[in-house]
């Protein structure tokens, strides 16, 4: 049975609309998001935002997909800490996307936070998830993996699979048939697989 303390009974907490529950999520992975977004953003031009931000953002979408029941298989510590590795490693390649658009200066503007003493980076987390840099290989490969779909339509179909969505509301999101998913992701998996094999 788990403590009134586990991440599972905050989860189950949350999922029942108890705010306090998510305030104690936070604070047990503010500092692993932190590092995480640290990782994948480092050497890279940042300037409206940082990796408290992703983090942040991360841990917002995580919130407002529970409370819209879109992660139906968040069962325990691993699943959550999979989960928020995948959306805050989203954040940041999308922040890195934005900052170096060219109308935001093409990366050549630097935020304060980029300019802190490289020796002040967090000590390297201890706990039976991940390091920050395997998340963020991890992460790296998603999106490698992601590119290789070539397709918006297929790339909705992959992230939408991997958030847990059934293949039902999958085809309800992408306006089409539960067969049409299904082939979808049959293309996913053939594409995937000759990658692994080249």
């Amino acid at each position: 049975m788990a403590s009134s303390g586990s991440v599972t009974v905050w989860v189950a907490r949350l999922r029942a609309g108890d705010t306090a529950a998510a305030q104690q999520l936070w604070e047990k992975y503010y500092r692993r998001l932190v590092g995480l977004a640290r990782q994948k953003l480092l050497g890279r031009p940042r300037a409206a935002a940082d990796e408290e931000d992703v983090a942040l953002s991360a841990f917002h979408s995580f919130c407002r997909g529970v409370d819209q029941d879109r992660f139906p298989r968040l069962a325990d510590r691993d699943d959550l800490w999979q989960l928020l590795v995948l959306l805050a490693a989203r954040k940041a390649a999308h922040l890195i996307r934005d900052e170096t658009r060219q109308k935001r200066g093409g990366g050549a503007v630097v935020h304060t936070s980029g300019l802190a003493d490289q020796d002040s980076r967090l000590a390297e987390l201890i706990g039976p998830e991940p390091t920050p840099e395997f998340a963020a290989q991890v992460a790296e490969e998603c999106y490698r993996l992601l590119d290789r779909l070539g397709n918006d339509e297929l790339r909705a179909v992959a992230l939408a699979k991997m958030e847990g969505y059934p293949n039902e509301e999958i085809a309800g999101q992408q306006g089409c048939v539960v067969r049409t998913v299904e082939r979808r992701l049959r293309t996913i998996r053939g594409l995937w697989e000759q990658g692994i094999a080249s």
